[in-house]
């Protein structure tokens, strides 16, 4: 189906949003963008701004410039570089990660940072709506997260990620190690990576005993990176195995050209396996230029888990090389996305291309128009028998620039956003057991149809929920 997305109204923020959290307020939505947080209401057919809130430490966009930057052609790269900057000043990318990463409490409290400081943003009254939003709390991350240094940029605290303990701490990914801080933003401890040459590039994961997991890469390229597993106990965040922690050595790469930062994984750790009897893993795609879906055993090493040859570590569990449905002599085919995980399915994308901008902003705003867009994707599943991963099927055809993938076990159908000459922005459905395409969603060549580093999202009735460079639109499926 085609969609006229001039035709729909956002709620405006950006120029990266996420309104995938649901609200504790049934049949609202928060949305969280790089310069603001709002909450929506979308009971029936409704999206309807209720309040915004500028996010603290970060600059709002005004709706012109917003509109400016999607209205734009992006003809060539000097130009887009120029006209983006024109708007958003010297280092565009620089509004990254503010905002990217965010959660809400079941106190309906948008956890969210800018920055070093992480706001709670809430309600004036949780009995009208209507008085807007208001900062609960706010914590300075800097008062116990070091500085550290990246290449030769002057030492400073790095945010790239949070999460939530299921006791309700506050569990923020640094540059060069993990905090954990209270609910209430009153206090919050940091536990530093032991290599000063290791960071991360990405957000974390958490189990429901302690268990958080977070991958680093390395500043130098082809060196390892390292996942880790540290555990939180007790009031207490610890890297020692005697409480379950471990780190484990996987493959590096170079630093890529496009789209994706570091050397190491460009994907946020995902739990697979859950139930009583099943294989419990942690995925990630590892560093290789061309990547690797490895696994980790999460917790104890089972007595039949193989020696996986070339594995730098005997926990992994396996690592199968992507291939995605391209060309083997493709230099480059890694991912910035997490792993899509349903069930031992697991699937993954390629989001590089040869060349690109080193600013992400304007990398995301020209991959596509500018630049031919990255194409391939895989799923592949865990066999549990064997302890060991298969191809299910590869789809070479397909283009995913960087928005991150949703799978619907409703539709049974896994969704990207992808760029072609010839339709524009679209989101493709495929069939989660066949790779078959079983829907479009074609925006055209209206930029409004980049998701530019969001998620991907449906609503119970089936619309979609796409985050637009923009803001995030409620776009009729019926």
């Amino acid at each position: 189906m085609k969609v006229d997305l001039d035709a729909l109204t956002p709620v405006w923020g950006g120029p990266v949003n996420n309104s995938t959290y649901a609200s504790a307020r049934q049949g609202f939505f928060w949305s969280v963008s790089t310069d603001r947080v709002a909450l929506i209401d979308a009971r029936g057919d409704k999206w309807r701004k209720v309040a915004d809130i500028d996010l603290p430490g970060a600059t709002r966009r005004s709706r012109d410039a917003l509109q400016r930057i999607v209205k734009f052609k992006y003809p060539d790269m000097p130009s887009a570089e120029a006209h983006l900057k024109g708007i958003l000043g010297s280092a565009p990318g620089a509004v990254l990660p503010s905002g990217i990463c965010a959660l809400v409490s079941n106190q309906d409290y948008v956890y969210a940072n800018a920055g070093t400081i992480v706001s709670a943003i809430g309600l004036v009254d949780r009995n009208n709506p209507s008085k807007g939003l208001e900062v609960k709390a706010r914590f300075d991350t800097a008062t116990v997260i070091p500085p550290t240094s990246v290449f030769d940029e002057p030492p400073r605290v790095g945010l790239v990620g949070m999460n939530m303990t299921y006791d309700g701490h506050i569990v923020i990914g640094a540059l060069n190690g993990v905090a954990v801080v209270d609910a209430a933003l009153k206090k919050g401890q940091f536990l530093k990576f032991k290599d000063d040459n290791q960071m991360s590039t990405n957000s974390l994961a958490v189990d429901s005993v302690g268990g958080i997991y977070v991958a680093t890469g390395s500043k130098k390229p082809q060196v390892p990176g390292v996942m880790h597993k540290l555990v939180w106990k007790g009031g207490r965040l610890s890297n020692d195995p005697q409480d379950g922690a471990w780190t484990a050595q996987y493959d590096g790469g170079d630093w890529p050209p496009a789209i994706k930062a570091g050397t190491g994984t460009g994907s946020t750790p995902t739990l697979m396996g859950f139930g009583e009897n099943e294989d419990e893993l942690v995925l990630i795609t590892d560093g290789a230029n061309r990547m690797k879906l490895v696994a980790f055993w999460r917790n104890a090493i089972p007595a039949d888990a193989r020696q996986v040859p070339g594995a730098l570590s005997p926990r992994i569990a396996d690592q199968k090389p992507v291939s995605a449905g391209i060309s083997e002599q493709r230099r480059w085919l890694q991912s910035e996305q997490t792993i899509i995980v349903s069930g031992y399915g697991a699937f993954a994308v390629n989001n590089l291309i040869e060349e690109g901008h080193a600013d992400r902003i304007i990398d995301v705003m020209t991959v596509g128009p500018v630049h031919n867009p990255p194409s391939g994707i895989e799923k592949i599943a865990w066999n549990q028998k064997e302890n060991r991963f298969y191809s299910a099927w590869t789809r070479g055809d397909v283009l995913s620039v960087s928005m991150v993938p949703v799978m619907s076990t409703g539709a049974n159908a896994v969704f990207v956003n992808g760029y072609s000459k010839a339709a524009g922005w679209e989101v493709t459905g495929l069939d989660w057991d066949t790779g078959r395409t079983v829907s479009r969603t074609i925006f055209g060549q209206n930029n409004k149809g980049n998701g530019a580093y969001a998620i991907l999202q449906f609503l119970e009735n089936g619309d979609m929920l796409f985050n637009s460079v923009i803001g995030p639109y409620r776009i009729p499926m019926r």
